[in-house]
């Protein structure tokens, strides 16, 4: 039985996202948080509080076993970006893209 959760309109990057995305694809959920823990980057605190989300998810469920799940899907799409204006010399203004990601988690038992 999989158990899902989502994380929308996440102020990171996609690219920078998929990279941490990466690294915890198909491990054991315990497994996942620790490397999440002590991984330096931005996107992994917030991946760390969506698998646990997606855990409380499985718990709140009560048919599934919450020590043999795994990440068994993780998918990290483009977000709609938010635009910004940056003055510029001689009353110009350039466009800055703040990018944005939505993420999915999907949680199975083995």
């Amino acid at each position: 039985m999989e158990v899902t959760a989502k994380l929308k309109n996440v102020r990171v990057g996609t690219q920078k996202a998929r990279l941490v995305a990466d690294a915890i694809r198909g491990k054991n959920v315990n497994e996942a948080i620790r490397i999440l823990t002590f991984m330096k980057k931005k996107s992994a605190v917030l991946l760390k509080k969506l698998v646990e989300s997606a855990v409380a998810n499985a718990e709140q469920k009560k048919v599934i076993d919450i020590d043999n799940l795994f990440i068994k899907k993780i998918t990290v799409d483009q977000a709609p970006n938010l635009k910004r204006i940056q003055p510029r010399a001689q009353g110009r203004a350039f466009v800055v893209k703040k990018r944005q990601s939505h993420v999915n988690v999907v949680l199975d038992e083995r």
